[in-house]
């Protein structure tokens, strides 16, 4: 039976929410580039928001253990930011796991080498080791690009139910730069999950031109992929030993997965 048209949230409604978590997420930003506590007025004013906004915004925030004010009046992240930080770090705890298949993979192909997870659309660079010859790669740690255009992007969410997949894309998917990037969401979401049960994806071009990704998947234990190792290359050197580059990346995949989930 559908709903009956009190019961659906209205526009409006959904609008307002979305506003005010727009707004917390400035606050969140102020703050984390302020490195300190900020008064609330500075960062009202700073922000641009209504005092009559900005200061129910913090004090319900306040409430909630997001944001702490300290002795002085002034504000900063609360004890459940905290409690949170820990849990992402916790979850970030394979880096470590990598760093040595990271080095180790490197000295062995000759290669820049890189660890990649996801934060909503975009795939995010959180290791790198650099190759030890002049081809040097223009994304380095903290790089955030659209799903569509790298290997790795494809395999991250290659775990997921081909409906969410097509979503994700339709949403996520840009035209990049080289012009070589698919766009198409029904042909990523099937290439996706194609690469994911290869434990293998390949990008040539579509990011950078003349550039190549070969990237495998690293899985937690429940089976999803939660990052991804790569070697960046020049597109050339991937036509002539795809399967050495291949081989090499799976293996270090699985020796960092396995070690994640012992």
């Amino acid at each position: 039976m559908s709903k009956s048209s009190s019961e659906r949230p209205s526009p409006t409604a959904t609008r307002s929410r979305v506003s005010g978590i727009d707004r917390a997420i400035q606050v969140f930003d102020y703050l984390h580039a302020s490195n300190g506590p900020a008064a609330p007025y500075a960062m009202a004013k700073s922000l641009g928001l209504p005092i009559s906004t900005a200061y129910p915004l913090i004090e319900s925030l306040v409430e909630r253990e997001l944001l702490s004010r300290q002795n002085d009046g002034k504000i900063w992240f609360g004890v459940r930011m905290y409690r949170y930080g820990l849990s992402y770090a916790r979850a970030l705890d394979f880096l470590e796991l990598a760093k040595q298949q990271m080095q180790g993979l490197s000295d062995e192909v000759g290669e820049t080498v890189q660890v990649c997870t996801r934060e909503g659309y975009e795939m995010v660079v959180v290791g790198m080791v650099e190759g030890k010859g002049h081809f040097h790669v223009s994304s380095r740690v903290g790089s955030r690009i659209p799903l569509n255009w790298t290997a790795s992007g494809r395999l991250l969410v290659g775990h997921l139910p081909k409906e969410e997949r097509v979503a994700l894309f339709t949403l996520a998917a840009k035209a990049s730069h080289t012009g070589r990037a698919d766009t198409d969401a029904e042909h990523l979401a099937q290439a996706a999950g194609q690469a994911f049960r290869d434990r293998l994806s390949i990008q040539i071009g579509e990011s950078d031109y003349s550039v190549a990704c070969v990237a495998s998947p690293i899985c937690d234990a429940s089976g999803a992929c939660v990052a991804t190792i790569s070697i960046v290359l020049p597109e050339q050197r991937v036509h002539e030993r795809r399967d050495y580059y291949a081989d090499a990346v799976q293996r270090a995949s699985l020796r960092v997965q396995r070690a994640l989930t012992e």
